[in-house]
């Protein structure tokens, strides 16, 4: 059999990821699509009304948008951080020796796995209360978009989970074999051999994930969340709901969050090639 047959070809390394998928002419068409709908938008407003353009009004509220678009970032980064605190447990959970630890740390993961995203949101924002009663007597109020950073932090979590487990399955057998002969023991392997192989590895996909979470915050404005695209309709509905500000709104929205995720996806498939070549 010829060697062509497995050959490496290192421009279609991570060709099924999100981010691979991602390019810079998607976000050409969303800027001209931006601009053409402020041009259409302009031909069609009425002079002698005395209202401002879609341009100008979108000029207005810009500030608030933009400070909407601040709670999808902290709303994205706050839930990776517990996403990638919670999955790692429940990764090494899965690898465990023990079929008591190793059960249901597989069930959780699947669970929310293959759970929509969308249904998480609601569970978790209807089961979770306004507010808690604190032991001393005080109550603290749990805002709507705590509860969303939760909702979202579950779904990456279970797919972390899967990352490590991956990861560390990956790892070739021989290294647990020669840590053993070592003396090692199965902690001592996992922490200072096998842990750090498994950090490169995941990186790629830990970054892919990232980028959809990103991308999937704007659902909390279904239920009340007043991040971007809550302050884009609120914005629209305060300049008198005039139905020529829609479509640019909403692309202007479309093109902040590509500016966003773009060079994150830029930076994960150098990763995806950098680090499977390596591998």
């Amino acid at each position: 059999m010829s060697g062509e047959a497995f050959r490496i070809d290192a421009r279609r390394l991570g060709e099924g990821s999100f981010c691979s998928r991602i390019h810079w002419r998607h976000g050409v068409w969303l800027g001209l699509a931006f601009f053409g709908s402020l041009a259409f938008a302009y031909a069609q407003s009425e002079p002698e009304r005395q209202v401002p353009s879609a341009i100008g009004t979108l000029i207005l509220w810009l500030p608030f948008i933009l400070k909407g678009f601040g709670l999808n970032l902290l709303m994205s980064f706050i839930a990776m951080a517990a996403a990638t605190i919670l999955g790692v447990g429940l990764g090494l959970l899965q690898v465990s020796r023990s079929a008591l630890l190793r059960a249901p740390a597989w069930f959780v993961t699947h669970l929310f796995r293959n759970s929509p995203w969308l249904v998480i949101l609601f569970m978790i924002m209807f089961l979770v209360p306004f507010e808690m009663r604190l032991p001393g007597g005080d109550t603290v109020r749990i805002p709507d978009w705590v509860k969303a950073t939760f909702a979202f932090s579950l779904p990456v979590m279970a797919n972390i989970s899967e990352i490590l487990r991956g990861a560390i399955n990956s790892i070739p057998k021989g290294q647990w074999d020669s840590a053993e002969s070592l003396a090692f023991t199965r902690g001592q392997t996992l922490r200072w051999i096998i842990l750090p192989q498994c950090v490169r590895r995941a990186i790629p996909p830990w970054m892919n994930w990232y980028a959809l979470l990103a991308l999937a915050t704007p659902m909390a404005s279904i239920l009340g969340v007043r991040e971007a695209v809550g302050n884009a309709q609120a914005a629209m509905e305060a300049a008198g709901a005039r139905p020529e500000l829609l479509i640019p709104f909403y692309l202007f929205l479309l093109c902040l969050f590509f500016a966003y995720i773009y060079p994150i996806a830029i930076w994960t498939r150098k990763l995806e090639r950098k680090y499977v070549v390596a591998n």
